[in-house]
């Protein structure tokens, strides 16, 4: 494609910069306004300076590309409810064997959920669970944040539902979710693994220090816990009629009889008593069998009397409150057996939405029907689940294929690939290492996303003048290449910046995880890693 008129060219980059700016540093001191109104901005200047058209910027919107990650992020939200990352949670926990076990664990589940359900989804919801882990065993959270994040990023890149540039590529490319994943996951496998002893080489020191009493914390909250419980308004009652003061009265013994008789029919209702509300129960124990019984046994000239009212009111009272525990015991088996249910019809559903993406399916419809039969099952109000999808993502993408699509309209990204194109071809070494050097930078000066919207076109265009198999070996390695570098650098992927914040605003867990410190890491894992996995690719 030839270059533009110069106003285009000019105009058009200026847009582009813009975007490019807002994108990279979101509080830039003279235009603070983030990521999401920077791509608006860019998207709205393409028109203004009529490098596009109204009507193209509509069409450079890709439904397809928002509709599958709308269908993905509503899904990950039902699964976050049905407890799913709960229970990856525990995997990382269960039977642990040290620090350098559990940050294995940590890379393997990280990537696999991160393959499942987007990285960005992993990494929120188990920043937060790693740093206790790390707090709890007596270690610095730095080597485990890093497994966390490095791993999603390397897990992500095996799916196309794995991170949103892999949804781009497999849209515009038409690859099936079977061949993506197929010809993707050895790299995946053996990167994780290579990340891995990365990570345990550059902190083996720090992971080997000796555990103090792992448990003790965990002890000393279970013991206040079941304190607590011995300590609750259901026992305190009983507790006063183990403790009666029954020594200054001088018919002791005969009271006694009357007093065991009433403990004992409370003792028969403990279990039952105690989960009656607590207002039911002040009313029903404290307000009268107490107070009752301290008069049987403070005053014997009654003793023949009172204790058989006693009998009677305190039971009534308990009669009353047990038939409120018995609609409400009701209601609550009725809740409890719809969870038991829809926990494993949404498991169902998501293993299902796999298997019609495995069989090549349309991947946007697929997710969308899975979504909305997660939403139909619930049976409530949709509206909390769905605030949760990210929808300021969804208008990001929006922003930047317009904004894109009018850059790539000014032929300057055009004219710089047949300046690159002989020196990249796919079919030798060389130019696969020409071409991961050139994608690995542009995704971390201008991000994965657009790295891969301004150069998948041209690069599939130009292997598919060599073969059909070369063409979808192309966008494989772009996919792979792109996602890889985020590792690089800890603004080289959302991913990154996700489990960053988190950590940092975590309560009494906070921890900052720095540029620098990163980036020692980041640089020999994506180069090692990215070499590796292209070798395996070829």
């Amino acid at each position: 494609m030839a270059l533009a008129s110069s106003v285009k060219v000019v105009l058009g980059s200026l847009a582009f910069a813009i975007f490019w700016v807002m994108a990279v540093f979101p509080a830039v001191p003279f235009l603070p306004i983030g990521r999401i109104a920077g791509s608006l901005l860019g998207a709205m200047l393409m028109v203004l300076f009529r490098v596009l058209t109204p009507d193209q910027a509509y069409d450079a919107i890709d439904l397809r590309t928002l509709g599958l990650l709308f269908g993905t992020m509503v899904v990950s939200v039902y699964l976050e409810k049905a407890d799913m990352f709960k229970y990856l949670e525990n995997l990382l926990s269960w039977k642990s064997k040290g620090a350098k076990d559990l940050l294995c664990r940590i890379c393997l589940i990280s990537a696999i959920s991160s393959a499942l359900f987007t990285n960005d989804t992993a990494c929120v919801v188990l920043t937060e669970f790693v740093l206790k882990i790390a707090r709890q065993h007596h270690l610095p959270p730095q080597p485990f944040l890093l497994a966390l994040a490095s791993s999603a990023n390397i897990g992500s890149s095996a799916t196309p539902i794995g991170n949103p540039q892999n949804l781009v590529i497999a849209v515009r490319s038409k690859i099936s979710f079977g061949s993506f994943l197929s010809g993707i996951l050895p790299a995946m496998l053996v990167g994780v693994v290579v990340n891995a002893l990365i990570l345990l080489s550059m902190y083996w020191r720090l992971l080997s220090i000796q555990k103090d009493e792992t448990d003790a914390a965990v002890d000393v909250v279970e013991e206040e816990d079941v304190d607590s419980h011995r300590l609750s308004p259901a026992m305190m009652g009983y507790s006063r009629l183990e403790t009666i003061n029954v020594q200054g009265s001088p018919n002791v013994h005969e009271n006694m009889g009357h007093v065991e008789t009433i403990r004992n029919q409370l003792r028969s209702n403990e279990n039952k008593i105690h989960r009656v509300p607590c207002g039911t129960l002040d009313s029903a124990r404290n307000s009268s069998a107490s107070k009752e019984l301290e008069d049987v046994v403070s005053s014997p000239k009654r003793e023949e009397i009172i204790p058989s009212k006693t009998v009677v009111r305190s039971m009534d009272r308990l009669k009353d409150a047990l038939s409120i525990e018995s609609s409400e015991g009701k209601e609550d088996l009725t809740i409890r057996w719809q969870r038991m249910l829809w926990k494993p019809c949404v498991y169902l559903i998501t293993i299902g939405m796999l298997i019609a993406l495995l069989m090549g399916l349309n991947m946007s419809w697929t997710t969308i029907t899975a979504a909305l039969a997660l939403v139909v099952l619930d049976f409530k109000d949709a509206m909390p689940c769905l605030e949760k999808v990210k929808y300021s993502l969804l208008i990001f993408f929006c922003g930047m294929f317009i904004t894109v699509d009018g850059f790539n309209k000014t032929g300057i990204p055009s004219t710089l690939w047949d300046l690159m194109a002989p020196y990249a071809q796919i079919d030798h070494a060389s130019g696969i290492a020409v071409l991961a050097i050139v994608v690995l930078v542009l995704s971390n000066l201008a991000s994965s996303v657009p790295t891969v919207l301004l150069l998948g076109g041209r690069v599939a265009a130009s292997a598919a003048a060599i073969s059909a198999t070369d063409e979808k070996k192309a966008w494989l390695i772009l996919a792979w290449v792109s996602t890889v570098a985020g590792n690089l650098s800890l603004l080289g992927s959302a991913a990154n910046l996700i489990v960053c914040e988190e950590a940092r605003k975590a309560p009494r867990l906070g921890y900052t995880l720095s540029f620098w410190s990163h980036l020692k890491f980041g640089l020999p894992s994506t180069l090692i890693v990215t070499a590796i996995g292209l070798i395996l690719m070829i």
